[in-house]
């Protein structure tokens, strides 16, 4: 086991793991697991990243400066996480129909919350957050849907990860990533194209809304992924698939994971789990799949007070 000196050294290193169960039959599907972050995602990585960027720059100090950003919830929470640590302020914009666990987290680390109506989505809460920005003195703008430090910190930690742990994988045809900022899938195209050019990689949307494959932005319930619009940072011209997957479908999928593998995601995790799942059992035997899980269940808890399926008798 490492001893680390700093909480911040906790960020990245994390697993990958086999999913046995799970996957289908002459078929291998492998998770890397962000939730072993220390605020529990892999925006953690992209987080430390962007601040750390804006340091270097001159462009804010610990103590005076009060950071400021519209977050659906992880990367707002890896944001309170470097923080607290760095001793920055910080208020985060989020739509107001986001989970409460994601609230209270960000409140226990010290962040300001300001909802923004939930039928203006991420739009409206990254224009709450350019409004706030403007105002507030001695403020800073993260700026996570086009700051290049999101992406270059998956290409520079995430990627080399991935590269050192399927060395020892046998046949990996693709990367199955969920699209929120497109930080994440951006960078690890980057990160391992140039060593893996064969690697497919596969884009989850929400199927409600499914502004990747040329839909109308739509509400869904699949937190994490699917901004309402095609992030700045998408690299459309290196993806090779992409997939829109239902709530359902998303939920559905937790569920069997959980009840299979043990392992309880998040409903981005759900989808892009049920998408490799069905990219996994159209490869010939003996492929693999890795999916990138970007957070754990816990912190959607009330998003399953409805769907849990009936108890049996």
């Amino acid at each position: 086991m490492r001893v680390v000196e700093d909480t911040l050294d906790l960020i990245g290193h994390t697993p990958l793991v086999r999913l046995r169960r799970f996957s289908p039959d002459g078929r291998r599907i492998y998770v890397k697991l962000e939730t072993h972050n220390p605020g529990g995602s892999v925006k953690d990585r992209a987080a430390r990243a962007m601040i750390e960027r804006a340091e270097a720059e001159g462009r804010i100090r610990p103590g005076e400066t009060t950071l400021v950003e519209a977050s659906s919830g992880n990367t707002g929470i890896g944001l309170a996480v470097v923080a607290a640590v760095k001793g920055y302020r910080l208020v985060l914009v989020m739509p107001e129909h986001m989970p409460r666990e994601r609230r209270l987290l960000l409140e226990v680390y010290g962040a300001k919350v300001v909802l923004t109506p939930a039928e203006l989505g991420m739009e409206g809460a990254v224009r709450e957050a350019e409004r706030i920005a403007r105002n507030l003195p001695n403020a800073f703008l993260v700026s996570q849907f086009d700051n290049p430090a999101n992406p270059l910190a998956h290409a520079t930690t995430t990627a080399r990860e991935l590269l050192a742990q399927m060395g020892a994988l046998e046949d990996v045809r693709a990367v199955v990533v969920g699209v929120g900022t497109s930080g994440t899938l951006r960078g690890l195209v980057e990160g391992l194209r140039p060593f893996r050019p064969n690697l497919k990689f596969v884009a989850v949307e929400p199927l409600g809304s499914p502004v990747l494959s040329g839909g109308p932005a739509g509400n869904h319930a699949i937190y994490g992924i699917g901004a309402g619009f095609v992030p700045p940072l998408y690299p459309r011209d290196a993806v090779d698939e992409v997939v829109a997957v239902s709530d359902e479908d998303a939920y559905g999928t937790v569920l069997r994971v959980a009840r299979t593998e043990g392992l309880f995601l998040g409903p981005s995790s759900g989808a892009v789990l049920f998408a490799a799942e069905r990219l996994a059992q159209a490869l010939p035997p003996g492929s693999a799949v890795v999916a990138l899980a970007p957070d754990g269940g816990e912190r959607y808890l009330s998003a399953w007070e409805r769907r849990l399926p009936p108890e049996e008798p």
